[in-house]
């Protein structure tokens, strides 16, 4: 499809659309006469404008959060649990064994001379907070051995009460895990044994030091200034400094093609599709971390799509733009760049699932234009979409809607404010303990400084993506409808690369797993050491990372995650290298470079380009 066509195919920006979807609302229970309230029928316009203004407010006051959401989790838990008398007991008696366990423990640490005893409860591997030796003298041993206790006494209670919706139970204990944290004695001086210690050393100049961070950061809060240090990473010059030129640019897109270093490329380009969630260049950070740099290194021709970040008259651009203005339009210019070749398609977490809607389509038209399909911590089904759900729910959505409804998109603060708590140990209290009590300041890397460069959400676009994905699942459940036909993953008829990551709290490995389910073709899928972002950044030469790598045939029995994981033993190193090797077997013997830039228009401006550098 030229793209001309993409580009008027799509409304402008702006332009008025039929309202968004909702559930439609039950009739009134009401004795009340049909004929003098229909709750069936819509509301006058100012009206309804007016409940959508009073839910917006409520949400702007809460941080975003549904407040009757939280209401209800809250009920639905204690209503249970008050109907559930012996696991009360039972509780009791745990609380009641753990008292008399720390009373023992706390008797014998205060005893002079004596063996100091091995802790009543281990903290979680991934809980840093307690790991200095000082934790283990008296009294800050028994303090935060209360206190580990405590977080034990809460997941249970929170965690097996009977009749409580899945849901609102991750609601309680998420709810109840974020209070915990608050109150944790590593947060307070007169608890923390470090910062009394530094505090001694130091004569107070922690404290002093840590005061005016806080001054510091604050100062750039209010003037949305970068956090410190994110300076030295300057888009264009440091990181996203790859070479290459933007090709072509719409209203929503500028696709960047990168200028090749090596002799002859593979003929089949590469074209990566980031998420619009936050800017492309996490995939072409600083050149030791560029993924997009190892592989024009690697005689490949890359070619990325930079999103917009959207503004207020965005706010009608919905996922069939994404689609349309996005990823047909980029694939377009491709072939138009490299004719008659297939492309290699790689999609990292949204821009994943995006991408495999797209490929969904071109398999449902027997279309030849993807090669294979690459898919970075990216979901097709999500019915365990991890932690984030516990942000997402029909009430939850409604708030969100209305609050972007008020103000065309949904602002990158309120998206990074949800990630943030969903890991508040390690991005919120260490920090602050770290910055304000101890008064240093941690080396910001590259990556750091990437996820303070954060994007807004479109309106339309953002409540789609939630109610068709997230609560309704209509990609996995084949009702996704693409250029008016429901889409299906089966339909995809490329071999699949997955990428899931071990410690992934946005996409859980084992839902990006679920792929196996879905596709009916070859996939070999990875599985990498470390997060979300951090695992697939992940560059060879670090002896820290390890992956798994496992190949399954179409024509094979399913094997479940866990087997799997067993099957399949860790190999140190980065899975760029598996990844690198995957590629080079489905790819043609290189040949001369393309042209950098379309015949008619040449190139529009070096890369990084425009859309990058929006705020």
């Amino acid at each position: 499809m030229p793209v001309q066509h993409l580009q008027r195919s799509a409304p402008e920006a702006g332009t008025a659309r039929e309202p968004l979807p909702r559930a439609p609302e039950p009739r009134s229970a009401s004795p009340i006469a049909p004929e003098t309230l229909r709750t069936d029928e819509p509301a006058a316009p100012g009206l309804r404008d007016l409940d959508r203004m009073m839910r917006a407010t409520a949400a702007g006051l809460s941080g975003g959060r549904s407040p009757v959401s939280l209401f209800l989790a809250a009920i639905d838990w204690a209503s249970h649990l008050a109907l559930a008398p012996t696991l009360q007991q039972r509780l009791a008696v745990l609380a009641a064994e753990r008292s008399v366990e720390l009373f023992r423990y706390a008797l014998t640490c205060a005893i002079e001379d004596a063996a100091e005893p091995a802790p009543c409860v281990s903290s979680l591997p991934q809980d840093r907070r307690f790991a200095d030796p000082a934790w283990s003298r008296w009294p800050f041993n028994v303090i935060h051995q209360a206190f580990l206790m405590q977080e034990h006494w809460w997941e249970q209670a929170t965690a097996n009460v009977p009749g409580v919706t899945r849901h609102n139970a991750q609601a309680v204990s998420f709810m109840a895990r974020q209070v915990l944290d608050l109150c944790a004695p590593s947060n307070f001086p007169a608890t923390n044994p470090v910062v009394l210690r530094r505090t001694f050393e130091s004569g107070g100049r922690n404290m002093r030091d840590g005061l005016a961070h806080l001054t510091e950061d604050i100062r750039r809060l209010v003037t949305h200034e970068p956090p410190v240090g994110a300076e030295a990473f300057k888009v264009g010059e440091t990181v996203a400094c790859t070479p290459g030129a933007v090709i072509f640019r719409n209203e929503l897109i500028e696709l960047i093609q990168y200028t090749p270093t090596t002799a002859a490329v593979h003929p089949e380009p590469i074209l990566i599709v980031p998420a619009w969630i936050m800017k492309y260049y996490i995939l072409d950070l600083s050149p030791d971390n560029s993924l997009v740099r190892y592989l024009v290194q690697r005689g490949h021709t890359v070619f990325m799509i930079s999103w917009r970040n959207p503004q207020p008259e965005h706010r009608n651009l919905g996922m069939d733009d994404y689609l349309s203005l996005g990823i047909d339009a980029a694939i377009a210019t491709v072939k138009e760049i490299v004719p008659g070749q297939p492309i290699h398609g790689v999609g990292y977490c949204l821009g994943g699932t995006l991408l495999a809607m797209a490929a969904a389509a071109l398999g449902r038209r027997n279309d030849e234009t993807l090669k294979t399909l690459t898919l970075l911590a990216a979901q097709t089904d999500f019915a365990d979409a991890g932690e984030l759900t516990l942000f997402i729910d029909e009430s939850q959505v409604t708030f969100l809607e209305d609050m972007m409804w008020k103000k065309g998109l949904l602002e990158a603060r309120q998206m990074a404010g949800a990630f943030q708590l969903l890991r508040s140990n390690d991005l919120i209290w260490s920090r602050l303990v770290r910055d304000y009590l101890l008064g240093e300041r941690a080396t910001i890397s590259d990556l750091m400084a990437w996820s303070g460069d954060a994007t807004r959400m479109p309106y339309r676009m953002h409540s789609e993506y939630l109610r068709r994905l997230f609560l309704n699942n209509d990609l996995a459940a084949g009702r996704y409808v693409v250029d008016g036909a429901p889409i299906s993953i089966s339909s995809i008829q490329v071999p699949m690369f997955v990428v899931g990551t071990e410690w992934d709290h946005i996409a859980p490995w084992q839902s990006v797993y679920k792929i196996h389910l879905q596709a009916d073709v070859d996939i070999t899928f990875a599985l990498t050491s470390g997060g979300h972002n951090a695992g697939i950044v992940n560059p060879p030469g670090s002896l820290k990372r390890q992956f798994r790598v496992g190949y399954h045939p179409h024509e094979t029995p399913y094997v479940s995650p866990e087997n799997w994981r067993e099957r399949n033993k860790p190999t140190p190193g980065s899975w760029w290298t598996a990844w690198a090797e995957w590629l080079k077997q489905n790819s043609s013997a290189p040949v001369a470079p393309p042209p950098l830039g379309l015949a008619h228009s040449g190139t529009l401006a070096p890369a990084p380009g425009s859309y990058v550098l929006d705020q």
